[in-house]
């Protein structure tokens, strides 16, 4: 099924820009960017929107601005504005379950503690797209509200980077609907030493 709707999770002001919790805004940012678009402020949608042409196909871009725990209202504004069901929903955020520089692609599944997603859960119910952007685990769970929050090194931040500038390049599969070949584009290209050691 086509994506039809990208939502890049983060929190807005200066202070969470550069911070890992923000990964999401870094890739609808980038990908903005790339198709020559551009964010306005949209309150009716409590966030920023772009229209982008994504191989020929039209797809909206969503930054809600309701900071991560209330994000699924603004995405459930915009989502019902347009008629989109949560299958053609693509939903990109920081994953503390992967390592620094890894992207992952999934469709469905439970929120695993991110409170973005938490909220996303009860607007839109769970069955919509994942883009997961590792950022790596403190180790230690009471560490990590502070951990998301912070900015991370600068060769943590040029990993994290270069796993967008890798995701980007299924995006074009993932708005055409061709979900399988995203992932095999993705994946085969998220674990290059693993390749080099085998």
């Amino acid at each position: 099924m086509p994506i039809r709707l990208i939502v890049g999770l983060g929190n807005p002001g200066p202070r969470y820009a550069d911070t890992r919790h923000n990964a999401g805004f870094w890739f609808v940012d980038r990908l903005v960017d790339g198709l020559g678009g551009s964010f306005r402020a949209e309150s009716r949608f409590e966030g920023e929107v772009a229209r982008v042409s994504v191989g020929g196909t039209a797809c909206d871009l969503l930054k809600p601005l309701t900071f991560m725990n209330r994000s699924g209202n603004a995405v459930q504004k915009l989502a019902g504005f347009h008629k989109i069901p949560p299958a053609q929903i693509l939903v990109v955020h920081d994953e503390l379950d992967l390592p620094v520089g890894t992207a992952r692609l999934k469709m469905g599944g439970g929120h695993g503690g991110h409170n973005g997603l938490r909220d996303l859960h009860r607007h839109l119910g769970p069955d919509y797209a994942r883009l997961r952007i590792g950022i790596g685990h403190p180790g230690i769970r009471e560490e990590v509200v502070g951990y998301v929050l912070e900015r991370p090194s600068r060769a943590e931040e040029t990993a994290m980077r270069e796993a967008i500038n890798a995701a980007l390049e299924s995006v074009n599969d993932l708005v055409a609907g061709d979900w399988d070949k995203a992932v095999r584009r993705l994946h085969a290209r998220a674990a290059p030493d693993k390749e080099k050691e085998s």
